[in-house]
């Protein structure tokens, strides 16, 4: 008669010891990275959009239908350092308002804002840029020449040019 011999690996205990470092671990990773994210996202916002939201939305509305009555398309391309706005009516026609400030920025940090200095060409506009690939986001603000406020945000990404 033959003894059958068991096969099976001890079964390793949980000591108190390991399920601390198993909770210190996990915990501690956790904390880690809230404590990294919360850094980040404090250290590259830009701050608020407006002084007051709640004042700032009582007339949007009104602002908006006004703005989109004037019928304006605005889009940028960006070459060789020189920023190129184009501002059209609905049937193309080249748009020139009666004031026009345009602010390039990052969407995540303000120290490579620039305030651009526009020039009119061609019934568009240009501006000497410094810009590197990446998120970008050019704030337009102006008026119409019958005095309707514009404000336009365009973002768009800018890849390495192979």
């Amino acid at each position: 008669m033959t003894m059958a011999h068991d096969t099976q690996k001890p079964v390793r205990e949980l000591t108190g010891r390991k399920f601390l470092a198993i909770l210190v671990a996990f915990f501690g990773t956790m904390i880690a990275v809230n404590l990294f994210m919360a850094y980040n996202a404090i250290s590259t916002f830009p701050g608020l959009e407006v002084s007051s939201s709640y004042a700032d939305s009582q007339s949007f509305d009104a602002r908006r239908d006004a703005q989109e009555a004037l019928g304006w398309n605005a889009s940028v391309a960006v070459a060789d350092g020189v920023l190129t706005l184009t501002l059209v009516d609905d049937d193309g026609a080249p748009v020139a308002p009666a004031e026009l400030t345009a602010l390039l920025t990052r969407p995540t940090n303000q120290t490579e804002d620039q305030l651009l200095d526009l020039t009119r060409v061609n019934g568009g506009f240009t501006a000497p840029v410094e810009v590197s690939r990446g998120r970008w986001r050019l704030r337009l603000t102006g008026t119409a020449r019958d005095g309707t406020e514009y404000r336009h945000n365009i973002t768009f990404t800018l890849r390495d040019q192979n």
